[in-house]
C-alpha cells in the first residue's frame, strides 16, 4: 500500500513540475549537445536565447515563457542550454557555477549588487536583461548611479 502511494505521490509532483511557468518551456532544446559545450559556447547559446526573448515584459518573481524577472530570465536562458542554475539572484551568487572575473566577456553575467542581475553585451557600459516592472526586456545603458558591481563567468 505504501508504494502505492509513494507512486501516485511521485507522479503528481512529475505532473506539477510540468505547470510551473517557465519549467517546461525552457527544457534544453539540445541536452546532448548542451553536455558537451565549452563553458564560453553555453554562456553564448544563453544569451543568445535570452535575445530572443526580447521584448517580453518584466514581472517579478517569473521565470516566462510570457514575463520574467532579471533571474528568471537568467535562469531560463541556462535551462534551455541544458544547466539548472538556481533561480534567485542570492543563489546565483552562492552557486558554484559562477566563477568571479575582474574583465567581462559578452554572456558573462553582471550583478547590479546582490539582487539584480543581467548578461553582459560586446557594447561599452551595456547590459540586456529584464530590469525592473514595468519595462520591458532589453539592452540598458549604465549611469554613474546604475552599473555593475560585479561580473561572473557561467562555467
Amino acid at each position: 500500500m505504501r508504494r502505492i502511494i509513494l507512486a501516485i505521490a511521485t507522479a503528481v509532483l512529475a505532473v506539477s513540475a510540468l505547470a510551473i511557468p517557465g519549467v517546461a518551456e525552457a527544457a534544453p532544446h539540445h541536452p546532448v549537445a548542451a553536455v558537451s559545450m565549452t563553458p564560453a559556447q553555453r554562456e553564448q547559446a544563453a544569451m543568445n536565447w535570452a535575445l530572443t526573448q526580447r521584448g517580453k515584459w518584466y514581472q517579478y518573481g517569473t521565470a516566462g515563457p510570457n514575463t520574467y524577472d532579471c533571474s528568471g530570465l537568467v535562469y531560463a536562458a541556462y535551462l534551455h542550454e541544458g544547466l539548472a542554475l538556481p533561480r534567485t539572484t542570492y543563489g546565483m551568487l552562492a552557486s558554484w557555477h559562477l566563477v568571479r572575473v575582474s574583465t567581462p566577456k559578452r554572456g558573462d553575467l553582471a550583478f547590479y549588487g546582490s539582487g539584480h542581475v543581467e548578461f553582459v553585451t560586446s557594447w561599452y557600459h551595456q547590459t540586456y536583461g529584464a530590469h525592473h516592472t514595468g519595462t520591458r526586456i532589453g539592452y540598458v545603458t549604465w549611469t554613474s548611479y546604475y552599473h555593475p558591481t560585479m561580473y561572473f563567468e557561467v562555467r
